[in-house]
Order: C-alpha cells, then structure tokens, then sequence
C-alpha cells in the first residue's frame, strides 16, 4: 500500500498552501461552469502528494476543472524551479479527468527525470532557470519586442537539449552544443520532428 505524504493545510478560498519537510506547495483550485465542493478540492489535494515526492523544493500547481458540452476537463500547470510541466485530460467524470491528468504529469515528471538525470549525471535536471522576465514597453511598430527574457546557457549535447526543452513545454531551446563547441538552438517542426540550428565561428 502506498504511503500518502501528509501536509499541514491552510485553506483560503480555492487557494492552499501545504508544507512538507520544510518545502512549500502552493496548490490553487479553479472551477469554470461548476462548483470546486470540498470532495474534488479533498481529491486534487491527494494526487499532488505523489507530485510533490518528486522534489526537494518549493513548487506550485495550478489545477483549473471545467465543463463544456457535457465534458469533464481538468488542466493541471505545475511550476518548479523554473520548469512548467502542463497536462490536460477529458472524461464523462470529473473525477476520472482527474485521476488521469495526474497520471499523465506524474509519468511526464518520471520519464525526463529518470532520463535527463541519466544524460546529466548527477546534474540538476531543473538546471535552466529563467534569471530575468519583463515587459519591453516600445512604440507600435511592425517588429514591436513585448517579451525580454535572460536565462542561463548550459553546455549539453543536441541530444540533451532536446530533452530539455520536452520537459519545458517550449517548441525551441538555445544551449552550448559541446558536439559542435558554439552556440545552437534545437526546436519543433511542425511534422512532430527536431531540427538543429547551428552557429559557426567567422
């Protein structure tokens, strides 16, 4: 039987803040065309325990129920140290939408995890952080910049990039390809495959 971790629970509206070992969990709960009752805000807070053991640090998890056409849809976004994981599932029941969405980010979170730390080493798989984002406030133009991001830049292989940016939820990813020792940027087709930008010394 498997242990269920336990929390001490500060509810505020839709909104719970739950400590674990020194490590907080920021869980909202949103419903559109129905009612979070007690009952699904009870089951949601359940799933996001087997979440939570996958990290030694603070993390937050948006969880957002809605109905449309008779269909049960629950959207889960978990944000951990700069990494946004997001899964969506649809059901005739609003509590087997649930479970499977869960399921889904739970195997997301294992499969990157197993096999970056495999590519990685050791290294922190979560190692990408985003140090700076603000808005760029410019005139209205036809090449208007409305996003400016800084992060950091890791030395990796294509492959590891690739992996990398699955686990993001981004379409692109720039890195250090140390195959190539320059600057590249691996990304999306819209076939479902990978391509490779890479840089060249003058």
């Amino acid at each position: 039987m498997e242990k269920l971790l336990t929390y001490h629970i500060i509810n505020i509206e839709n909104f719970t803040v739950l400590l674990k070992g020194g490590f907080i969990m920021e869980l909202t709960v949103r419903g559109k065309n129905l009612e979070v009752t007690e009952a699904l805000h009870a089951y949601v807070e359940k799933h996001t325990g087997k979440i939570q053991r996958y990290f030694d640090k603070p993390l937050k998890i948006n969880v957002l129920m809605r109905i449309s056409n008779m269909t049960k849809t629950c959207e889960v976004t978990v944000f951990v140290d700069g990494v946004i994981l997001r899964g969506v599932e649809k059901s005739n029941d609003m509590y087997k939408s649930i479970d499977l969405v869960f399921d889904k980010v739970e195997r997301q979170i294992h499969k990157y995890k197993t096999r970056l730390a495999r590519k990685f080493k050791g290294k922190d798989v979560m190692s990408q952080q985003f140090i700076e984002e603000k808005e760029q406030s410019t005139a209205d133009n036809d090449f208007e910049i409305v996003r400016q991001k800084r992060f950091v830049i890791n030395s990796m292989t294509p492959e590891e990039a690739v992996l990398q940016m699955n686990l993001l939820g981004h379409s692109f990813f720039m890195f250090y390809n140390i195959e190539s020792d320059g600057m590249a940027v691996v990304y999306r087709r819209n076939d479902g495959k990978y391509g490779l930008i890479d840089s060249e010394h003058n």
